[in-house]
């Protein structure tokens, strides 16, 4: 496989992870590669059960899923609809090389704001144990030299824990809830690797700033262990933006296609820190 030229910083990257200082936060992108549904594929099915029509409505998921709140009284049922949907077989994450290479990466904490499991069926196809963590009761019961594996928009094994609907992001937004204390504190010590995400999402962008800021008020921010987004190609103003909070942005440089793009930089990345 022709290597990548990811660019500036790469090697600090490689360093932390073979040193297992490198937290991975990991996005929607991750989950579609192995055939999950799309926000649209969500946002049609809100819509049919809610007997509404793209001309009644253009909201976002986000604002479907709090008016479906609002109308069926809680988001069971759509919970329910999405465990189905957002379920793949252990076969085709099997077949996945996207967490084959995460798994091999050995990353000691994982954060996704995915819903699915896929994560987890992956580290048990490679008998590896983890730990999953959802809310404070699973903080208080981790223990460590076992990776764990962070569920920061929630899990399916239960509602309360969803972060789905518009007033679910709103509260969010505030940073405070135990997850989030939890994902400052990792993410004061160690580098975070973030991959699978469109940094087009506000909410991303939004965790990322408050990240520097927390960095800033500490008057040490040069000490600010590096971070990393990938992105499958370049972006001068997505780029500039997050380097101003100290994020650098790898890109897979001609290959235009997000998930293969993101294979060869993982498959890269652990053959270099395997190196």
């Amino acid at each position: 496989m022709e290597e990548l030229h990811i660019g500036d910083g790469y090697s600090a990257l490689v360093e932390t992870v073979r040193a297992r200082r490198c937290v991975l936060f990991a996005g929607a992108g991750l989950s579609m590669a192995v055939g999950l549904p799309s926000w649209s594929q969500l946002i049609e099915h809100m819509r049919a059960d809610l007997g509404l029509t793209e001309q009644d409505s253009d909201a976002d998921y986000q604002m479907l899923a709090e008016y479906y709140r609002l109308q069926q009284g809680s988001i069971g049922a759509l919970r329910s609809w999405m465990d189905r949907s957002w379920s793949v077989s252990e076969a085709k994450v099997a077949r996945s090389k996207l967490d084959e290479l995460i798994v091999r990466l050995d990353f000691p904490i994982l954060y996704t704001t995915n819903y699915d499991n896929n994560l987890e069926v992956a580290y048990q196809l490679a008998g590896r144990r983890y730990v999953k963590i959802v809310n404070a009761r699973d903080l208080a019961r981790a223990g460590d030299g076992c990776p764990q594996i962070v569920k920061f928009h929630g899990d399916f094994e239960s509602d309360a824990s969803l972060v789905l609907a518009e007033t679910d992001y709103f509260d969010r937004l505030n940073f405070d809830s135990p997850l989030d204390v939890k994902f400052r504190a990792d993410a004061l010590g160690r580098t975070i690797l973030f991959i699978g995400y469109s940094m087009s999402d506000l909410n991303i962008r939004l965790l990322l700033h408050k990240l520097w800021r927390t960095w800033a008020h500490t008057g040490r921010i040069k000490d600010r262990p590096p971070s990393f987004v990938f992105a499958a190609r370049p972006d001068p103003v997505r780029d500039a933006v997050l380097g101003q909070w100290g994020i650098t942005v790898l890109s897979g440089g001609k290959e235009r296609d997000p998930e293969r793009a993101l294979v060869r930089f993982l498959d890269q990345l652990a053959g270099d820190v395997d190196s």
